[in-house]
Order: structure tokens, then sequence, then C-alpha cells
């Protein structure tokens, strides 16, 4: 493969709601270049880009796929990322190894909840875009409208550089408002294309658009702008220049039209992802951290610079092994080399560098300054990590992937897939870092949480797939906890005579209740030896034992003290053990003689939503048996805090989306523990006497 400069290279993510066409764009793109030599379609399944089985299932896009084309002379990467919210780690991830993006919106939708949502995302950076009016072919498809929607809703820096000739079946072609030319398209989906004066019913809504941008592309130079005020014309040149540093510079966004699916204007968007979009070497000086220190070590996106890459990507295969996708954002390197990974402290020997389309791959020699490439069976590496020079060492600014929101017990479906199923679910969270998996230790329950009920569902789907484990996805166990209200005073006798050396302990024990959060407290008051010393260990141990597992529901016991404080014992038959059983047998009888209750954990939340929608939030977290704590204002949106039980939170994910059409964000975590009402706790025993006899 031909050799690309710096330069020459264009690193651009696609980003959009679900449903915006992005991989769809991603074909035609291919197509046009003659990367592909069929026109990809998702509904079809024939996609280049959505080739896991599940993307093909499914019909959505699931992890982010990474292509490449070649387009005059210019070699462009394209990041087709997912639309929907529940794999947003994946859009994350194609943010930052991108230095653009295209942002897809459907002619026929309009700007939708996730369209805003990735808008902030490339806003973060900042990244420069372009937009993609999609499916202008579509029945109900209105560019001008949608136009309008995105102006109201990012600014008046979105302006159109095309316009459609025809709408919706009839769309043929665009005016191209800076040549001031109309492009006709034949009707073969071959993407063949004629050049022609512009039909005289556009010509004046044209002529309106061109004077906008005419006055938005001055804007950006000043010898421009007196050009312009000076009444002279501008060359179509000069006009391309203006709007390349408005948008390098983020000042303007500018609109495209197109069809993926009739192929429409594809090409157009390529000359303008080459002429407008920035390249990695016009990007600032990358800074990153020393290893073990806080000093700031800086590089240039040069090729003579040290050698430093990003691992933004991984992909886990039971057959091939790991995949780690990295950009490379200084130096060179080649293959079969060794690399510093400087997060782990580790060499790492890469084999043979490839870029990937899809599932092809294209083996490469060596990799320079702003390309993106893959490279296999890695050691240590995870994504997020720095690979860079030994002798020049760095670590780059990871990715900052969200925290999962939906956690679901996993359970085999067949006895003696443990193993199976550990070993994929660690596989699976080295692909997917927004998959955190945990053992409950006092549930006995593998917990898988995930970013969404699809993203779980598909976490399920790949276990089975790549690992050959089936799995049951089901709502965790509740770690309730028990304790006591009031005080009491309880004997415990152990006595057995068998024949030969007989048992015999006997202890009184006082049980009181101790501030929440205090757990447990043993006391010895045995004066004179009513108790031998060698014993009260055993009646301590007796009494430890005993609060694993509480008396009304089988959950541990906390926040309660013992008290031993008289008893007696037999010269001959006394033994630690006789003692241990005594103690367990009065703490038993004692808790029900001190007004046990039932404890839930109480979650301290965050939700982040636009005021608008604050009421009906708070009205489903009162449902929830919420406490409302407070609320702060943060950006456009407000911030409700408060603290809700933990057994009314599992489907909190799938609930907030529903309520906020996909606005609102929560986070969570352990605040404290709490008694649950009378009622409620009475269920909650019902329901464990109920798994206990299934």
């Amino acid at each position: 493969m031909k050799r690309y400069r710096t330069d020459d290279i264009r690193n651009i993510a696609i980003i959009a709601h679900s449903g915006a066409g992005k991989t769809s764009l991603g074909e035609a793109m291919l197509f046009n270049t003659q990367t592909t030599e069929r026109l990809g379609r998702v509904d079809e399944g024939t996609s280049t880009l959505d080739c896991d089985p599940d993307e093909i299932k499914r019909k959505i896009t699931i992890s982010t796929a990474v292509a490449h084309c070649e387009w005059q002379d210019t070699k462009i990467n394209f990041l087709d990322t997912p639309g929907y919210a529940d794999f947003i780690g994946e859009v994350k991830s194609g943010l930052r190894v991108a230095e653009s993006a295209i942002v897809a919106i459907c002619a026929t939708a309009g700007v939708e909840v996730g369209t805003e949502k990735v808008w902030q995302f490339a806003d973060e950076t900042p990244l420069p875009r372009i937009i993609a009016v999609t499916k202008v072919d579509r029945e109900n498809a209105d560019f001008f409208k949608t136009v309008d929607s995105i102006r109201a809703t990012f600014g008046t820096k979105c302006i159109p550089i095309q316009i459609p000739i025809g709408s919706q079946e009839s769309f043929h072609g665009i005016v191209d408002l800076i040549t001031m030319k109309a492009i006709i398209y034949d009707k073969s989906s071959s993407g063949t294309f004629g050049e022609q004066d512009i039909p005289d019913d556009l010509k004046e809504t044209a002529e309106k658009f061109h004077n906008d941008l005419v006055e938005t592309a001055v804007e950006s130079d000043d010898e421009l702008i007196e050009k312009y005020l000076e009444g002279e014309e501008l060359t179509v040149d000069e006009l391309k220049r203006g709007l390349r540093q408005g948008v390098v510079a983020g000042d303007t966004y500018p609109i495209i039209c197109v069809s993926a699916l009739k192929n429409i204007a594809i090409q157009p968007m390529l000359n303008a992802l080459v002429s407008y979009l920035p390249s990695p070497a016009n990007s600032n000086m990358i800074e990153g951290k020393a290893p073990q220190s806080e000093e700031t070590v800086k590089r240039m996106p040069k090729e003579d610079e040290p050698f430093s890459a990003l691992v933004f990507k991984t992909t886990a295969d039971p057959f091939v092994g790991k995949i780690s996708f990295f950009r490379v954002f200084s130096g060179t390197a080649a293959s079969d080399t060794q690399v510093y990974n400087s997060c782990k402290d580790s060499m790492e020997r890469m084999g043979q560098l490839f870029f990937m389309r899809g599932k092809q791959q294209v083996s490469i020699d060596r990799i320079y300054a702003g390309d993106i490439v893959a490279v296999a069976k890695l050691g240590v590496t995870a994504s997020g990590d720095t690979l860079c020079d030994k002798a020049n060492p760095i670590i780059l600014p990871g990715i900052d992937f969200p925290m999962p929101t939906l956690a679901m017990a996993v359970e085999p479906k067949t006895k003696g897939d443990e193993d199976k199923i550990g070993t994929g679910l660690t596989r699976l969270t080295e692909e997917d870092p927004t998959i955190i998996v945990r053992r409950d230790a006092e549930t006995s329950e593998t917990i898988v949480e995930g970013m969404g009920e699809v993203h779980l569902e598909v976490t399920a789907d790949r276990l089975k797939r790549k690992f050959g484990a089936e799995v049951n996805l089901k709502t965790p166990k509740i770690p309730y906890r028990e304790t006591i209200r009031g005080t009491s005073k309880v004997e415990g006798r152990h006595k057995k005579q068998t024949g030969g050396r007989g048992q015999y302990g006997h202890v009184f024990l006082e049980i009181s209740p101790l501030p929440p959060g205090s757990d447990f407290e043993f006391e010895d008051k045995i004066f004179g030896g009513a108790v031998p010393r060698q014993y009260i260990p055993a009646v301590e141990k007796g009494v430890r034992e005993t609060l694993v597992e509480g008396v009304l529901a089988g959950y541990p016991l906390v926040d309660l003290k013992v008290t031993l404080y008289d008893g007696s014992y037999h010269p001959v038959d006394s033994s630690e053990m006789a003692f241990k059983i005594a103690a367990s047998m009065a703490l038993k009888k004692g808790v029900m003689e001190a007004s046990p209750v039932l404890l839930e954990p109480i979650m301290d939340v965050e939700v982040t939503v636009p005021e608008y929608q604050m009421g009906d939030v708070m009205g489903d977290l009162n449902k929830r048996r919420g406490k409302i704590m407070g609320m702060e204002p943060k950006g456009n949106n407000q911030v409700i805090k408060a603290q809700a039980p933990l057994a009314e939170m599992f489907r909190y994910a799938i609930d907030l989306r529903s309520i906020t059409a996909g606005r609102g964000l929560f986070v969570m975590e352990f605040s404290h523990y709490e008694e649950i009402p009378a009622a409620i706790s009475q269920q909650v025993m019902e329901k464990l006497k109920q798994e206990q006899e299934q």
C-alpha cells in the first residue's frame, strides 16, 4: 500500500443517533473510492463494517469499526461508531483518536437525543466536524427543515455548503454552493454524475445560501474580509481556504446532504472531508506524563519524534487471540519490533502490523505518525494503554470511559460451565472496558455491570458464541443485613452425655444494639472464673460464626454488642466446642428477643437531566422510596441528588432512559444501611422463603 505522509491522513469518527445511517455512509465511502466492489447494506447483512454476527443479527453497530480508503492522494481512516446508547464507550474511544467527525443526521427525524449527546462528546475535545444530512431520498425527508433544526440546536455556526436537487423519491443531485454548479446523478446507484447549471427553480434559494456561506467563510481570514467588504468577488479557492480555516478552528460546521443507499453526493462529501477537515499534522503538540511522575512530556505529531501511540480498542477472539488497535501520535514503528507499554512498565513484541477493513487485514511493514493500525497478540496491553519508545517514555491521556449503569447476575445454564464463563468474561472485559465483572461474596453471585439491557444481552450472546458458555441473566440478590432495636439477656447451655467424656458449656449473654455502621463488639465481663479464661475466645468465636446468618432471613447480623457476663463449667466435660455451641444457641435466642429488624442498602444517586424533565424524574424517585437531598445546576442541565434503596434501582437505567427520552444520566454509589419498612420487610422474608423451598 502507498505510504502517506502525516499531512495526507484524515482520522474521522462517524457519530450519530442510532439509525441515522452512519454505517451506510461508511459503506458508500468504501464503494466510491473503489475500496470495495459492492455497496454493502446493513439491512441485507452484506455490510463490510457491521460484520460481527451480533451486528448482523440486530442490524445495529455494536463496536466501532475501523476502515480506510484513499481519495485525492489522501488516506481517510474512519471510525464507524455505534449510535445506540448502550455502546457509548465505543463512541468515546473512537473520538479520542480522531481529529474530526462526521455527524450524521437523518433528514426524516432531524436532531435527536443521540445527536445531542455525540455533539456534546465532540465538544469536549473539541473536534472539527462536518454535518451530513442523510436519507434525503426517504419519504417525509425535509432537508431545509432539518437544517433549521440543526441551527436551532447547535447554532448558526452550522452552514450548508450544499442543497439538494429534488426531495424524497425525486432526490437526484445537489447544488454545490461554493462552485455554484449542479451535480446530477443517474438512477443506477453507481455514483455516476454530471455537472450542469443550477435549475431555474433553485437559483434564488441557492443564491441566498451562497451569500450566507460567503459571509461565514470570510470571517476566519482578515484578507478575505477586506476583499469582501470592498465588494470584490471571492474565487472558489479563496472560499475553500476561508471555509477550511473556520472548520479547523471550530468556528464553522459545514452541512452537506447525501443518500448513501442511492449513492448520491458521496464524492462531493469525500472532497469536503479532504478539503476542510484537519490532518494529524494540524494537531497541537501532544502532552502526556512521564511514567511514575507528574512531569509533563511533549511530542509533536511528526515522524522524526520518539514513537508514542494510544491503544483505543481491543477485540477478543478465542481462535486468533487479542487484536489491539492503536493510533500513532508521534514517530514511527515497524512490524516485529519491541515497544514499551509505559502504563504497565512492560516490553511488548509487536508482530505483523496491519490495517483493518471490516474482517479484512491489510499487512504493512511500518506505521507512521498520525495513522491508525492493528496488531495481534500483545501480552499485557489493554485499551487506554500507551505504547512508546523505552528510551523516551510517555503516558498519553487515556480514554474517559463511562461507568456502568445496569447490573445483572450471571448463572450458567449448564453445570460445569463456571470456568468457561470466568475465562470468557475476563476476555470480554479486555474487549469492552465498560463491562465490569465482580464476585459478590455475600450472595455468591457473579455480577456483570454494563451500560444497559442490550449491552448485557450482547455480552451474554458473545459468551455463548465465542466461548461456548450459555448463561441466564437475572436481577441480583440484595445484600440485606439484620440488626436489633432492643436488648435482651439470655442463657445458653449445651450439655451432652453419651458415655465416657461428655460436653458441657454454659453462658449468659447480654445483647444490645450499637449505632449504625458499628458492625460488632464483644465484651468479656466474667469475674471469679465463672467461665475459665481458656474458653472465652471460643464463646466469641461461636458468636461471630452465628452473626454470618441472621435469624430473620439468614442475612448477616450487624451493629450489635454481645457481653458475656456469667456462666458455668464442668472440670471434665467442658471444652471449647461446648462453649462455642452454647454461645451460638444463646445468641440466636437473644436476637429473637431483642426486636430484630431487616436493613437494606441505601444508595447515593445523582441524576443529570434537562431542567424541564426534573418534575418527572423526581416523581419517579419518590415512587422508588427515594429522598431528594438537593439540586444544583450543571450547564444546561440540573443535577438531582437523592438517596434511594438499591432494591428499587436495579432497572433504573432503563426506566430513566424511557422517562427522559435518553437525555438523563445517573451515577450511584453505596451510602449506608437503613431499616426496611415493615410491610416490605415481610415481603422480602416471604420471597426468600419461597426461594429456599424451590
